[in-house]
This record gives C-alpha cells, sequence and structure tokens, in this order.
C-alpha cells in the first residue's frame, strides 16, 4: 500500500510539471471517479472479483454471471468509457497490471481472457473467447476457447479478436482487423475485413474441401 502511495505522488509531480497544476486537478478528478467505481465493482462482486488500484471510468461495467466466474485486474489498469466486460460460466478474465483499454470495447468471456501486463487496447475492440452454436451440434449453445493476449502489445481500432487466439508479446495489431490462430512475438498482424459474404451452401463446400 505504501508503495502504492509513493508511485501515485510521484506520478502526481511528474503531471503537473508537465501540464500545469489546473489541468492535473481536471484530469486527476476524473481519475478519482474511476477509482472510486473500480473499488464499487469490486465490492459488488466481492467474491469473483480480485484487484489491486485500478480505474474504470463513466458508463463502463463489469458483468459477473456465475458464482465460478472469475476477474483479476492487475494495479493500474485504467478503463476508458463505455467498456463492457462480461465473464459467466466458469470463465477466467485476466487484465495485468498497466493495461490500458480504450472507450467502447467489449469483452466477453466464458472461459479464459487473458491480457498480459502494459498492453494497450484502442477503441471499439470486440474480444471474444467463444461463438455461439448455431448449428446446435452437442448439448452447449456456445463454442468455447481461450483468447491469450501477451505483454506490451498494441492492439489498433475497431480489431475483433476470435476464440482460439493467442497474440505473443510486443505484437502489434493493425486497426481493422479480425484475428483467429496464433500471432507470433514481435510481429506487426493485418487481416481487414472483407465486404463480400459467403451463403450457408458454399461455405460448407469450403468446410469439407
Amino acid at each position: 500500500m505504501v508503495t502504492t502511495i509513493i508511485k501515485i505522488i510521484k506520478t502526481l509531480r511528474r503531471e503537473v510539471r508537465n501540464r500545469g497544476l489546473y489541468i492535473t486537478l481536471i484530469m486527476n478528478f476524473s481519475q478519482l471517479i474511476g477509482f472510486i467505481r473500480g473499488l464499487f465493482y469490486k465490492l459488488l462482486f466481492f467474491k469473483n472479483i480480485r484487484s489491486s488500484i485500478f480505474s474504470l471510468q463513466s458508463n463502463s461495467k463489469i458483468e459477473v454471471f456465475n458464482k465460478m466466474a472469475r476477474v483479476t485486474i492487475g494495479e493500474f489498469a485504467f478503463i476508458r468509457k463505455n467498456a463492457s466486460f462480461r465473464v459467466d460460466l466458469d470463465g477466467e478474465l485476466i487484465i495485468g497490471e498497466k493495461v490500458f483499454i480504450n472507450d467502447n470495447c467489449n469483452i466477453n468471456c466464458v472461459k479464459k481472457v487473458s491480457i498480459g501486463r502494459n498492453t494497450k487496447i484502442a477503441p471499439n475492440v470486440c474480444i471474444n473467447d467463444h461463438d455461439h452454436n448455431y448449428k446446435n451440434e452437442g448439448d452447449s449453445h456456445l463454442i468455447k476457447g481461450e483468447v491469450i493476449i501477451g505483454e506490451n502489445v498494441w492492439i489498433g481500432s475497431n480489431v475483433v479478436i476470435l476464440k482460439d487466439t493467442v497474440i505473443g508479446h510486443n505484437a502489434v495489431i493493425a486497426a481493422g482487423s479480425v484475428v483467429k490462430g496464433h500471432v507470433p512475438s514481435n510481429t506487426l498482424y493485418l487481416n481487414k475485413r472483407e465486404s463480400k459474404y459467403i451463403s450457408h451452401s458454399k461455405l460448407n463446400e469450403v468446410k469439407s474441401s
């Protein structure tokens, strides 16, 4: 706790030098509200959320829908406005320390989503560790997988990350990409969405080939 307070004081001094006292006060009032909201959700789901101090800004929310679900949030993680995190079944959501998540991001977790320390996520990113079982094969309405994102990763705006994806340390995901599979460490990944669609009959042909 003492170490955390010292870090906060050093950060405030640096911000006053760089931004000026007035702007620093306004900015950190918003930060204070974010820390209070983070504490509120930690208390609301006290059996499910393990965390140190983290910021959850206005209109962002964490929803836990099962007593078996677990959320771990590292120190000084910063979540901006209108983000939505939903954890259900026996899902495990891990957000490392100093992770930054920008506006309008969505994470849906029913098995495991892990985001490594110092990773930065731009606005409008969607992360899902499952698909809907639209063919109704088996008993479950969901097909579950995992999403593992390494440390120091940069994820650009409007990226969609799908189940069964591993992104290595220091990777960069270009804006607008759809990510599924393995992205090696220290690489740039670019995979734009296509505007065309494939009919169900054609999709079956592709799968069987």
